[in-house]
Protein backbone atom coordinates (compact mmCIF):
# COMPACT_ATOMS: atom_id res chain seq x y z
CA UNK A 1 0.00 0.00 0.00
CA UNK A 2 1.27 3.23 -0.92
CA UNK A 3 1.54 6.14 1.97
CA UNK A 4 -0.71 9.39 0.77
CA UNK A 5 2.89 11.50 -0.16
CA UNK A 6 4.01 9.08 -2.26
CA UNK A 7 4.91 9.62 -5.92
CA UNK A 8 2.59 7.12 -7.69
CA UNK A 9 -0.80 7.36 -5.80
CA UNK A 10 -3.61 6.84 -7.42
CA UNK A 11 -3.41 10.55 -8.94
CA UNK A 12 -0.18 10.31 -9.45
CA UNK A 13 -0.42 7.25 -11.41
CA UNK A 14 -2.91 9.14 -13.32
CA UNK A 15 -0.78 11.81 -13.87
CA UNK A 16 1.83 9.12 -15.06
CA UNK A 17 -0.51 7.31 -17.43
CA UNK A 18 -1.12 10.99 -19.55
CA UNK A 19 1.94 11.43 -20.12
CA UNK A 20 2.38 8.63 -22.50
CA UNK A 21 -1.27 8.35 -23.53
CA UNK A 22 -2.38 12.11 -23.66
CA UNK A 23 1.63 14.01 -24.51
CA UNK A 24 2.97 11.17 -26.30
CA UNK A 25 6.41 10.61 -24.38
CA UNK A 26 7.99 7.01 -24.65
CA UNK A 27 8.29 4.88 -22.08
CA UNK A 28 11.56 5.59 -21.23
CA UNK A 29 10.44 9.34 -21.29
CA UNK A 30 8.10 9.24 -18.84
CA UNK A 31 9.59 6.98 -16.58
CA UNK A 32 12.92 9.61 -16.55
CA UNK A 33 10.30 12.35 -16.18
CA UNK A 34 8.66 11.01 -12.84
CA UNK A 35 11.93 8.90 -12.08
CA UNK A 36 10.20 5.38 -11.86
CA UNK A 37 11.11 2.31 -13.55
CA UNK A 38 10.31 1.46 -17.47
CA UNK A 39 8.80 -1.21 -15.82
CA UNK A 40 6.90 0.87 -13.56
CA UNK A 41 5.13 3.23 -16.69
CA UNK A 42 4.24 -0.49 -18.21
CA UNK A 43 2.41 -1.85 -15.16
CA UNK A 44 0.19 1.02 -14.93
CA UNK A 45 -0.13 2.36 -18.65
CA UNK A 46 -1.26 -1.18 -19.03
CA UNK A 47 -3.92 -1.34 -16.48
CA UNK A 48 -5.60 1.90 -17.55
CA UNK A 49 -5.47 0.56 -21.52
CA UNK A 50 -7.35 -2.33 -20.27
CA UNK A 51 -9.62 -0.82 -18.09
CA UNK A 52 -13.02 -0.02 -18.54
CA UNK A 53 -14.91 3.29 -19.07
CA UNK A 54 -16.01 3.18 -15.10
CA UNK A 55 -13.10 2.28 -13.77
CA UNK A 56 -11.11 4.67 -15.10
CA UNK A 57 -13.16 7.75 -14.13
CA UNK A 58 -13.11 6.68 -10.43
CA UNK A 59 -9.47 5.43 -10.80
CA UNK A 60 -9.99 2.18 -9.34
CA UNK A 61 -7.90 0.52 -12.12
CA UNK A 62 -4.93 2.91 -10.86
CA UNK A 63 -5.53 1.37 -7.20
CA UNK A 64 -3.45 -1.15 -5.03
CA UNK A 65 -4.43 -4.58 -5.42
CA UNK A 66 -3.90 -7.36 -3.09
CA UNK A 67 -0.85 -9.76 -3.26
CA UNK A 68 -3.06 -13.06 -2.13
CA UNK A 69 -2.33 -15.75 -4.56
CA UNK A 70 -6.09 -16.27 -6.74
CA UNK A 71 -5.99 -19.64 -5.65
CA UNK A 72 -5.09 -21.41 -2.07
CA UNK A 73 -5.74 -25.31 -2.10
CA UNK A 74 -4.08 -25.54 1.29
CA UNK A 75 -6.72 -23.00 2.98
CA UNK A 76 -9.34 -24.13 5.42
CA UNK A 77 -12.18 -24.23 4.21
CA UNK A 78 -14.97 -21.78 5.77
CA UNK A 79 -16.45 -24.79 7.92
CA UNK A 80 -13.01 -25.20 9.26
CA UNK A 81 -12.71 -21.55 9.91
CA UNK A 82 -15.99 -21.34 11.40
CA UNK A 83 -15.04 -23.74 14.40
CA UNK A 84 -11.97 -21.96 15.02
CA UNK A 85 -13.60 -18.47 15.05
CA UNK A 86 -16.01 -20.09 17.33
CA UNK A 87 -13.68 -21.63 19.74
CA UNK A 88 -12.19 -18.08 20.03
CA UNK A 89 -15.05 -16.48 20.68
CA UNK A 90 -16.07 -19.41 23.15
CA UNK A 91 -13.32 -20.10 25.04
CA UNK A 92 -10.94 -16.57 24.84
CA UNK A 93 -8.01 -19.32 24.02
CA UNK A 94 -5.21 -18.43 22.33
CA UNK A 95 -3.63 -20.46 19.04
CA UNK A 96 -2.34 -23.02 21.02
CA UNK A 97 -4.70 -24.07 23.18
CA UNK A 98 -7.25 -23.48 20.13
CA UNK A 99 -5.20 -25.55 18.09
CA UNK A 100 -4.54 -28.57 20.50
CA UNK A 101 -8.38 -29.15 21.08
CA UNK A 102 -8.76 -28.94 16.89
CA UNK A 103 -5.78 -31.04 16.31
CA UNK A 104 -4.23 -28.63 14.26
CA UNK A 105 -1.38 -26.30 14.10
CA UNK A 106 -1.07 -23.41 16.05
CA UNK A 107 0.37 -21.41 13.16
CA UNK A 108 -2.76 -22.38 11.03
CA UNK A 109 -5.01 -21.26 13.68
CA UNK A 110 -3.35 -17.83 14.35
CA UNK A 111 -3.64 -16.88 10.49
CA UNK A 112 -7.28 -18.47 10.33
CA UNK A 113 -8.18 -15.86 13.82
CA UNK A 114 -5.98 -12.74 11.99
CA UNK A 115 -7.66 -13.37 8.91
CA UNK A 116 -10.85 -12.82 10.15
CA UNK A 117 -9.81 -10.26 13.14
CA UNK A 118 -9.90 -12.47 16.11
CA UNK A 119 -5.68 -12.51 16.51
CA UNK A 120 -6.42 -10.15 19.70
CA UNK A 121 -9.66 -9.83 21.83
CA UNK A 122 -11.38 -6.95 22.07
CA UNK A 123 -10.98 -4.60 24.52
CA UNK A 124 -14.46 -3.34 26.14
CA UNK A 125 -15.00 -0.25 25.76
CA UNK A 126 -13.91 2.63 28.22
CA UNK A 127 -17.62 3.69 30.01
CA UNK A 128 -17.90 7.99 29.17
CA UNK A 129 -16.63 9.93 32.18
CA UNK A 130 -19.14 11.64 34.10
CA UNK A 131 -17.76 14.69 35.56
CA UNK A 132 -19.38 16.71 38.34
CA UNK A 133 -19.00 19.22 41.03
CA UNK A 134 -20.27 20.12 44.14
CA UNK A 135 -21.67 24.05 43.65
CA UNK A 136 -19.82 25.53 47.54
CA UNK A 137 -16.49 24.40 49.57
CA UNK A 138 -17.23 21.95 52.25
CA UNK A 139 -19.85 20.68 50.32
CA UNK A 140 -17.98 17.35 49.72
CA UNK A 141 -14.29 16.04 50.82
CA UNK A 142 -12.75 13.15 49.31
CA UNK A 143 -10.52 11.34 51.51
CA UNK A 144 -7.83 8.45 50.74
CA UNK A 145 -4.28 7.30 51.48
CA UNK A 146 -1.38 5.75 49.25
CA UNK A 147 1.79 3.96 50.71
CA UNK A 148 5.07 5.31 50.09
CA UNK A 149 8.61 3.68 50.75
CA UNK A 150 10.88 4.43 53.42
CA UNK A 151 14.85 4.70 52.31
CA UNK A 152 17.93 5.44 53.27
CA UNK A 153 19.48 6.45 50.05
CA UNK A 154 18.41 6.76 46.23
CA UNK A 155 17.19 3.65 44.77
CA UNK A 156 17.92 3.45 41.24
CA UNK A 157 14.29 3.97 39.85
CA UNK A 158 15.80 7.99 39.91
CA UNK A 159 19.39 7.43 40.25
CA UNK A 160 20.01 4.66 37.51
CA UNK A 161 22.63 2.61 39.38
CA UNK A 162 21.82 -0.45 40.36
CA UNK A 163 25.29 -1.30 42.69
CA UNK A 164 23.34 -1.81 45.65
CA UNK A 165 25.22 -4.24 48.06
CA UNK A 166 23.13 -7.76 49.26
CA UNK A 167 23.28 -6.27 52.75
CA UNK A 168 21.23 -3.14 51.14
CA UNK A 169 18.55 -5.22 49.52
CA UNK A 170 17.47 -7.16 52.30
CA UNK A 171 16.98 -4.05 54.32
CA UNK A 172 13.20 -3.31 55.12
CA UNK A 173 12.32 0.24 56.46
CA UNK A 174 8.92 0.23 56.17
CA UNK A 175 6.39 2.39 54.54
CA UNK A 176 4.69 5.76 54.74
CA UNK A 177 0.87 6.32 54.25
CA UNK A 178 0.11 9.12 53.19
CA UNK A 179 -3.20 10.61 54.39
CA UNK A 180 -4.80 13.15 52.07
CA UNK A 181 -8.57 14.93 51.75
CA UNK A 182 -8.88 17.44 49.23
CA UNK A 183 -12.06 19.73 48.89
CA UNK A 184 -14.30 19.01 45.95
CA UNK A 185 -15.14 22.61 44.44
CA UNK A 186 -12.07 24.17 45.35
CA UNK A 187 -9.37 21.10 45.09
CA UNK A 188 -8.01 22.47 48.38
CA UNK A 189 -5.89 19.42 49.65
CA UNK A 190 -4.83 18.93 53.46
CA UNK A 191 -2.43 15.87 53.94
CA UNK A 192 -0.06 14.24 56.64
CA UNK A 193 2.47 11.58 56.88
CA UNK A 194 2.22 8.62 59.12
CA UNK A 195 3.31 5.33 59.61
CA UNK A 196 0.35 3.38 59.64
CA UNK A 197 -3.22 3.30 58.30
CA UNK A 198 -5.33 2.70 61.36
CA UNK A 199 -8.16 3.52 62.90
CA UNK A 200 -6.78 5.88 65.41
CA UNK A 201 -4.64 7.25 62.99
CA UNK A 202 -7.40 7.93 60.33
CA UNK A 203 -9.86 9.72 63.26
CA UNK A 204 -7.04 11.63 64.46
CA UNK A 205 -5.98 13.02 60.80
CA UNK A 206 -9.63 13.69 59.88
CA UNK A 207 -9.92 15.37 63.20
CA UNK A 208 -7.14 17.64 62.74
CA UNK A 209 -8.40 18.32 58.55
CA UNK A 210 -11.77 19.33 59.92
CA UNK A 211 -10.44 22.25 61.63
CA UNK A 212 -8.18 22.76 59.01
CA UNK A 213 -10.77 23.54 56.46
CA UNK A 214 -12.68 25.49 59.37
CA UNK A 215 -9.79 27.54 59.51
CA UNK A 216 -10.40 29.08 56.05
CA UNK A 217 -13.78 29.35 56.97
CA UNK A 218 -14.95 26.12 55.23
CA UNK A 219 -17.82 24.17 57.01
CA UNK A 220 -17.69 19.96 56.10
CA UNK A 221 -20.46 19.18 55.16
CA UNK A 222 -20.05 15.03 54.02
CA UNK A 223 -17.09 13.36 53.30
CA UNK A 224 -16.76 10.26 50.97
CA UNK A 225 -14.22 7.50 51.30
CA UNK A 226 -13.69 3.78 49.80
CA UNK A 227 -14.74 0.87 51.62
CA UNK A 228 -11.38 0.08 53.78
CA UNK A 229 -11.87 -1.01 57.02
CA UNK A 230 -10.58 1.66 58.95
CA UNK A 231 -13.14 4.08 56.91
CA UNK A 232 -16.47 1.55 57.09
CA UNK A 233 -15.70 0.17 60.32
CA UNK A 234 -14.31 2.57 62.38
CA UNK A 235 -16.69 3.71 65.68
CA UNK A 236 -14.29 6.85 66.33
CA UNK A 237 -14.30 8.25 62.81
CA UNK A 238 -18.19 7.86 63.15
CA UNK A 239 -18.82 9.41 66.00
CA UNK A 240 -16.30 12.13 64.96
CA UNK A 241 -18.54 12.85 62.07
CA UNK A 242 -21.92 12.41 64.22
CA UNK A 243 -20.28 15.11 66.62
CA UNK A 244 -19.68 17.63 63.82
CA UNK A 245 -22.88 16.74 61.67
CA UNK A 246 -20.74 15.49 58.63
CA UNK A 247 -22.27 12.48 56.42
CA UNK A 248 -20.37 9.65 55.73
CA UNK A 249 -20.73 8.76 51.87
CA UNK A 250 -19.23 5.23 50.23
CA UNK A 251 -17.88 4.61 47.34
CA UNK A 252 -19.48 1.44 45.22
CA UNK A 253 -16.94 -1.52 45.43
CA UNK A 254 -14.41 -1.51 42.89
CA UNK A 255 -15.71 1.44 41.35
CA UNK A 256 -12.71 3.90 42.33
CA UNK A 257 -13.88 6.52 39.70
CA UNK A 258 -16.08 7.59 42.14
CA UNK A 259 -13.86 9.29 43.93
CA UNK A 260 -11.63 10.27 41.26
CA UNK A 261 -10.64 13.41 42.72
CA UNK A 262 -8.75 12.22 45.46
CA UNK A 263 -7.42 9.11 43.13
CA UNK A 264 -5.99 11.71 40.65
CA UNK A 265 -4.53 13.96 43.12
CA UNK A 266 -2.35 11.42 44.57
CA UNK A 267 -1.03 10.86 41.16
CA UNK A 268 -0.52 14.46 41.01
CA UNK A 269 1.50 14.23 44.16
CA UNK A 270 3.16 11.00 43.59
CA UNK A 271 4.26 12.25 40.19
CA UNK A 272 5.51 16.04 41.38
CA UNK A 273 6.43 15.08 45.36
CA UNK A 274 7.33 11.63 45.76
CA UNK A 275 8.79 11.01 42.48
CA UNK A 276 10.00 13.91 40.86
CA UNK A 277 12.51 15.21 43.30
CA UNK A 278 15.57 12.68 44.03
CA UNK A 279 15.77 12.95 47.90
CA UNK A 280 18.54 11.67 49.96
CA UNK A 281 16.52 9.53 52.38
CA UNK A 282 12.76 9.76 53.33
CA UNK A 283 13.15 12.10 56.05
CA UNK A 284 14.10 14.96 53.59
CA UNK A 285 10.97 14.10 51.40
CA UNK A 286 8.90 14.23 54.26
CA UNK A 287 9.98 17.70 54.99
CA UNK A 288 9.94 18.39 51.75
CA UNK A 289 5.93 18.25 51.97
CA UNK A 290 4.78 21.57 53.41
CA UNK A 291 6.69 23.18 50.71
CA UNK A 292 4.82 21.45 47.57
CA UNK A 293 1.60 21.14 49.40
CA UNK A 294 1.49 24.70 49.92
CA UNK A 295 2.83 25.12 46.58
CA UNK A 296 -0.29 23.13 45.03
CA UNK A 297 -3.19 24.82 47.06
CA UNK A 298 -1.55 28.73 46.14
CA UNK A 299 0.14 28.94 43.10
CA UNK A 300 -0.38 25.67 41.06
CA UNK A 301 -2.46 26.49 38.49
CA UNK A 302 -5.24 23.63 38.22
CA UNK A 303 -6.64 22.60 34.70
CA UNK A 304 -10.10 21.50 36.04
CA UNK A 305 -10.81 24.84 37.86
CA UNK A 306 -9.61 26.79 34.34
CA UNK A 307 -6.24 27.64 35.32
CA UNK A 308 -7.31 29.03 39.07
CA UNK A 309 -5.13 28.03 42.14
CA UNK A 310 -7.37 25.95 44.75
CA UNK A 311 -7.29 29.09 47.03
CA UNK A 312 -9.00 31.49 44.67
CA UNK A 313 -12.31 29.53 45.67
CA UNK A 314 -11.80 29.39 48.47
CA UNK A 315 -11.57 33.31 49.05
CA UNK A 316 -14.83 34.05 48.29
CA UNK A 317 -16.68 31.78 49.22
CA UNK A 318 -20.57 30.97 48.38
CA UNK A 319 -23.03 31.14 51.03
CA UNK A 320 -21.07 34.20 52.32
CA UNK A 321 -20.90 37.93 51.79
CA UNK A 322 -17.13 38.72 50.21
Amino acid sequence: MSHPNAVLTPRGRRRLVSLVEEQGLTFRAAAAAVGVSVATVWEWVTRWRRASAGERQGLACLHDRSSAPHRQPRLFDALVQARIVLARRRTGWGPRLIAGELEMAHQSVWKVLRRHGYSRIARTPREAGRRYEWPCPGDLLHMDTKRYARFTRPGHAVTGVRDRAGVDRHVRVGYQYAHAIIDDHSRLAYVELHDDERAGTVTAFTGRAIEWFASHAIRVHRLMTDNAWSYTHNRSLAELLDHNEIRHLVTRPYRPQTNGKIERFHQTMAREWGYGVVYASHADRQRALPYWLDHYNERRAHSALGGQVPISRVRNLCRHDS
